[in-house]
C-alpha cells in the first residue's frame, strides 16, 4: 500500500532532536540553531523536552528564539520559517538525569522522540531527521531491542531491502558490509550480494546528496588484499566477482584495494565513496581524518536520517566546550537529502514515500 498526500512546499521539513539528555546533544543543538542563516532553505522543527532545551541553551550560552507548534502537521503551513519551530514533548524529567552517565530513562526518552519524528515522516510531515548524539547502552537499557538504532529505524519504517550506515567526512562517504557485530563474525557476513547492495546504495545516496557522478572504491578484506590467495581467498571468491557485477550494472567502481592504502587515494580525491568490509576498517580512518567533522547517515531508509559520527561525550557534558562542526555537517546533509526527496516528489506529482 502506498500513502499519498498533497505535494508539499519546496522547502524540506527537517526534524531535529536533542539526543541523550545526559550528553552533549542539547548543547550542540543550541549551537547549531544559533548559526547565522541556519534556517535558510530548511523548515526546522526542534522536537524535545522544554526543560532540556533550556538547559542546552544555558550550557552553550546561546539564546535561540523558536516558534511553538503543537504537532508536526503544522509545519507545512508555516508562513514564516525564519525561526525554528519547537514541538515540546514530555519524555523525561530533570530529576531522572545524572549528567555524564548512561541511564535507562535517557535511552527511553531518545526512542520516544525519534519514534515521534518517524511517525511524522510516515505521514509525509517530515522530510528528513537529524538527531543529536545518543548512547546505545542507554537506549538498550531504555528498551532498544536491536543491535543499534539503524536496525530500529529500519523495522519501525518497514524497510525490507538492504540498509547500512554511511560515515562521511566532507566529500568522502564510506559504507560497510557488516557493522555492529563481533569481529570474529565479520567474515561470515561477507557475500557478493551484500557488497553489491552496499555499493549501489552508497552510489545512489551520494547522488541524492548532490554528487552527480561519484566514484566508488571497494576495500579488500584481508591484509595486502589477500596476497593472491595466500592470505585469504575472500577477495578472489567474493569481492572481485561483486566488483565485476557492479561494473556490468554501470556502477563506476574499482577494487578491491588493500584497506591500508585505499584511504590515501580517497583523500587525494580519486574516490568519493569506499565500501568497507567491517566496522573499524573504515571508522578508524574516517575518525582519524576528521573526528570533529564526521557524520553518520542511515542509508537505505525511506527518509534521510543523519547524526554526528561522534558520541554523547559524557566526559565533557555540561562544560560548554562541545564542538558543533559535525552536527552542522549532519544537518546540512539532512537538508540536501530532504530537498532531493521533495524534488523527486515534484517530478512524479505525488508524495508517495512509504511503499508497503
Amino acid at each position: 500500500m502506498s500513502t499519498k498526500q498533497t505535494l508539499p512546499a519546496s522547502t524540506p521539513v527537517i526534524a531535529l532532536t536533542l539526543g541523550d539528555a545526559a550528553g552533549i546533544g542539547p548543547e550542540l543543538v543550541a549551537r547549531l540553531l544559533a548559526q547565522p542563516g541556519i534556517t535558510a532553505g530548511a523548515n526546522i522543527v526542534l522536537v524535545g523536552d522544554e526543560w532540556l532545551w533550556q538547559q542546552g541553551q544555558a550550557t552553550a550560552k546561546q539564546a535561540v528564539a523558536t516558534q511553538a507548534v503543537t504537532s508536526l502537521a503544522e509545519l507545512r503551513g508555516r508562513a514564516d520559517t525564519r525561526l525554528p519551530a519547537f514541538l515540546a514533548t514530555d519524555t523525561i524529567q530533570a530529576a531522572q538525569v545524572q549528567r555524564g552517565q548512561a541511564q535507562a530513562a535517557c535511552g527511553a526518552a531518545v526512542l520516544q522522540v525519534l519514534n515521534l519524528c518517524m511517525d511524522g515522516a510516515k505521514r509525509g510531515e517530515v522530510d528528513a531527521i537529524c538527531f543529536a548524539p545518543l548512547n546505545k547502552q542507554a537506549m538498550k537499557l531504555g528498551g532498544l531491542k536491536h543491535e543499534d538504532e539503524l536496525h530500529h529505524f529500519a523495522e519501525y519504517l518497514g524497510v525490507t531491502g538492504y540498509f547500512c550506515e554511511f560515515n562521511t567526512l566532507g566529500d568522502l562517504w564510506t559504507s560497510r558490509v557488516s557493522s555492529h557485530i563481533p569481529l570474529k563474525d565479520a567474515a561470515a557476513m561477507l557475500s557478493q550480494q551484500r557488497i553489491v547492495d552496499a555499493a549501489k546504495l552508497i552510489y545512489a545516496s551520494l547522488q541524492a546528496s548532490g554528487n552527480a557522478n561519484p566514484k566508488v572504491a571497494v576495500a579488500a578484506f584481508n591484509p595486502h588484499g589477500g596476497d593472491g590467495g595466500v592470505c585469504g581467498r575472500e577477495e578472489i571468491d567474493i569481492i572481485e566477482p561483486a566488483v565485476a557485477e557492479l561494473r556490468a550494472a554501470g556502477v563506476p567502481v574499482d577494487g578491491p584495494f588493500p584497506a591500508d592504502t585505499i584511504f590515501l587515494k580517497a583523500r587525494d580525491g580519486l574516490y568519493q565513496a569506499i565500501v568497507t568490509m567491517y566496522h573499524d576498517q573504515g571508522q578508524i580512518a574516517i575518525k582519524l581524518m576528521g573526528f570533529s567533522k564526521g557524520v553518520t547517515v542511515q542509508g537505505g531508509l525511506p527518509v534521510p536520517i543523519t547524526t554526528p559520527a561522534h558520541g554523547t561525550a559524557y566526559d565533557i557534558a555540561g562544560r560548554g566546550v562541545a564542538d558543533v562542526n559535525a552536527t552542522l555537517n549532519a544537518f546540512k546533509i539532512a537538508q540536501r537529502m530532504g530537498a532531493a526527496r521533495l524534488q523527486a516528489a515534484a517530478r512524479t506529482s505525488s508524495y508517495s514515500l512509504f511503499q508497503r
